[in-house]
């Protein structure tokens, strides 16, 4: 279903987030994420001299190389297009997430190496999403390979991690119904105090 019609408006930013994941013929994971930020009106900055509509203020990319279990190997960054000379140094800070694994305490990790002036603002936004890309990318062909070899989409007694953490996977919905009837109604286990 499409937004309601806007009132009378004038185009004025665009920013263009894309996130792309990868499977390497050694094994890793590759995820790619890319930003660019550009004014549909000409801008004159003391750093970067005229810049006429289109042309990128921010344009940047991150590639996270990361293993099965989601822990980052290695990462690359780069700054294209920055409002400053100095957004460059964003780069090296960046080398902090190796070792860093995506999944719960993701973004505090994020913050707690890049944020404020640790980091760039910028590329810690486009870090933030990884994780989703990440999961969307390997989970989903592991699974795709399982059934492909005619093993089970789900080993074991715990239910994916997706399960529980969105209105359509909830474990009393039908949706966990449908695509894994095995944990519809799933309950933690409770942890005795």
């Amino acid at each position: 279903m499409p937004l309601p019609a806007p009132h009378a408006r004038t185009h004025l930013h665009t920013r263009a987030v894309e996130y792309r994941g990868y499977h390497r013929e050694d094994g890793l994971w590759d995820i790619e994420a890319e930003m660019t930020d550009t004014k549909t009106y000409a801008l004159d900055r003391a750093e970067r001299g005229p810049m006429p509509p289109g042309t990128p203020i921010h344009g940047m990319a991150i590639r996270v190389t990361v293993d099965d279990g989601l822990t980052i190997r290695e990462i690359a960054s780069s700054s294209d297009h920055t409002p400053f000379n100095e957004c460059s140094q964003g780069a090296e800070p960046m080398q902090r997430m190796v070792g860093v694994t995506m999944g719960p305490g993701w973004r505090q990790a994020i913050e707690k190496a890049l944020g404020g002036i640790r980091g760039c603002t910028h590329l810690r936004e486009l870090l933030f999403n990884m994780a989703t890309a990440a999961y969307q990318t390997i989970p989903s062909y592991q699974h795709r390979l399982r059934r492909l070899a005619g093993k089970p989409e789900v080993e074991g007694d715990k239910p994916p991690y997706h399960l529980g953490k969105c209105i359509a996977w909830d474990f009393d919905g039908p949706v966990v119904l449908r695509h894994h009837p095995k944990f519809a109604g799933w309950q933690p286990l409770k942890r005795r105090v």
